[in-house]
């Protein structure tokens, strides 16, 4: 059944928040009517939650921009084009930095960052939101504005980090009225590229089809497949560890292909099966349907590469012009083929990699979804059946 009137943060908090599949992307308090006035807040466990509920103003708009709900998704399936299993995509190159400094730095082939840089020297951002080490399993959010900046943030991260958080909070929220908005964001900053997971990518473009600001200056998106996304204390607290044999200030980089790889100081690699390592993912993550970043310019990840390459999948027009661009320009390199027929046949099998991929993170999801709703003693779980048109969960 529909729901009689609009959606408020309550409809989000039962559904999402107290089901325990929040992503914890931030894009609901971030991009919230009443964030300047402390309507939601963000809790000490990365949670939204009412900081002062009666300035809530039930706009809905928390609700429609969560990548865990229904509403808008069919307005951005429409806006990308978006076809099963893996959404619309152009071209698909395993590629890596012309750069051995950002290829030292980085995960994989190093293709994000230097995309970045060259963005960013161009003048086609004005800065990018990206994740920061503050040790080896643990990032910040922040948004670099110079080459240094983006240098520092490289290699990949699987820990949670709520960029939309970041952007909404550091630059500007969204208030109706034009003049608080204008006054709000700084001049510097007017075109922003974002390096998200799938369901901040997700968050993103539905503001964007809701047309709030600032979602607008989000003028480019770089989405990384995504698997799922650990827990820092869990990795410590469980068994994991010790049954690996290894300690968390030995390791180096952390990365994920075909399986779940910690590289160490010592320069040995630990493959460890993608399966054994849900025990520390986030219990969001393993509700969440989302890998291959569908509604991002340009989709990337080490899957289906060779060691050393990034994959990259081209997804618009826009990520298609900025990666020939970063080409034209030899900041990247990509695997020269030697006819049409091996480029076709490296593409297909690259592609079916990482529609099995999506397969098995659609499929878990959907079965850690069904156990949701069943809740623990077999019966429907609270606040389920509240909306026709609302939560997939």
């Amino acid at each position: 059944m529909e729901k009689d009137g609009i959606w408020s943060f309550t409809d989000l908090e039962t559904e999402v928040v107290k089901k325990g599949i929040c992503g914890k992307c931030g894009g609901c308090v971030s991009f919230c009517s009443a964030n300047r006035i402390g309507a939601l807040v963000i809790d000490e466990k990365g949670f939204p939650a009412y900081g002062e509920k009666d300035k809530c103003l039930e706009c809905g708009l928390c609700y429609m921009v969560c990548p865990q709900t229904r509403p808008m998704r069919d307005e951005v399936d429409e806006e990308f084009r978006w076809r099963p299993p893996i959404g619309n995509f152009v071209d698909v190159f395993s590629a890596r930095s012309a750069s051995t400094d950002v290829r030292d730095r980085a995960t994989d082939g190093g293709v994000v960052t230097s995309l970045l840089i060259h963005m960013l020297e161009k003048g086609f951002i004005d800065g990018a939101a990206v994740s920061m080490a503050t040790d080896p399993l643990r990032r910040k959010a922040v948004v670099a504005t110079s080459r240094e900046e983006i240098l520092e943030a490289a290699g990949s991260h699987f820990e949670e980090s709520p960029h939309l958080e970041e952007v909404g909070k550091g630059y500007t929220t969204y208030v109706p009225v034009v003049k608080s908005i204008q006054e709000s964001a700084p001049k510097r900053i007017r075109k922003l590229a974002i390096v998200g997971t799938p369901c901040q990518i997700n968050a993103i473009r539905k503001m964007q089809a809701l047309q709030i600001a600032p979602s607008d200056m989000v003028t480019y998106t770089i989405g990384l497949f995504c698997m799922q996304c650990f827990e820092v204390g869990n990795l410590m607290e469980k068994a994991f560890m010790k049954a690996h044999k290894i300690r968390v200030e030995d390791i180096a980089k952390v990365n994920i292909k075909d399986d779940f790889m910690l590289t160490m100081k010592s320069g040995i690699t630990v493959h460890i099966p993608l399966k054994e390592i849900e025990e520390i993912a986030r219990p969001a993550c393993l509700a969440c349907k989302l890998f291959a970043n569908d509604y991002a310019d340009i989709s990337v990840g080490g899957l289906g590469s060779p060691d050393g390459y990034t994959t990259v999948m081209i997804r618009t027009i826009k990520g298609k012009e900025m990666f020939a661009d970063a080409l034209y320009h030899g900041r990247l390199q990509h695997i020269p083929r030697k006819s049409m027929d091996e480029r076709q046949r490296e593409k297909q099998r690259i592609v079916s990699l990482v529609e099995d991929f999506a397969e098995l993170k659609r499929e878990r999801g959907e079965a850690e979804l069904e156990k949701i709703r069943l809740g623990p003693a077999g019966g429907p779980s609270r606040g389920e059946g509240k909306t026709g048109n609302g939560s997939d969960g």
